[in-house]
């Protein structure tokens, strides 16, 4: 994000969903989920590289850096997987979205301490499938590590204002 001019504003946003992220990815590692931690954590740093140019998105709402991350991200030579987590990071209730795609949206819900019951049911979900369990068998354990990361976001809120 360095040589994309990214402002601080923005990197200590992408070090803090990291971190929900890498809680995530351990717990999933843990369960033996298959998945793609790497593709994760590169989903993580630019899913929001699109406010770099939509800057008014960074403190506000708005979803104009979505698809201007997508088109940054592929002219830079990223994978379109890659590219589409601009996207699919908050419009994973209308896409169909892999397990990866998920985790990065989740993660920059949880971060700040904002559990969304849907996206955390389509995870849940997702994993009953792939360990081909019930999903009740893992809600639980999933319950817990998501209000787990959630628990800490105003600390993490705290940090991304302090930081610059």
């Amino acid at each position: 994000m360095d040589n994309l001019d990214a402002p601080q504003h923005l990197i200590n946003h992408v070090t803090l969903v990291g971190e929900a992220a890498d809680l995530l990815i351990k717990k999933f590692i843990e369960m033996k989920v298959n998945f793609d931690p790497d593709f994760v954590r590169v989903g993580v740093v630019i899913h929001d590289i699109g406010k770099i140019i939509h800057t008014n998105e960074m403190y506000g709402p708005g979803s104009q850096h979505e698809p201007e991350g997508e088109r940054i991200l592929l002219s830079k030579g990223f994978t379109p997987a890659i590219a589409r987590c601009c996207l699919s990071h908050a419009r994973w209730s209308d896409m169909e979205c892999t397990i990866e795609e998920l985790a990065i949206a989740l993660s920059d819900k949880l971060w700040k301490g904002k559990r969304v019951e849907e996206l955390e049911l389509q995870i849940i979900d997702r994993i009953s499938h792939i360990l081909d369990v019930e999903r009740w068998d893992i809600f639980s354990e999933l319950d817990l590590c998501f209000e787990s990361i959630a628990s800490e976001g105003l600390k993490r809120l705290q940090r991304s204002v302090t930081r610059g």
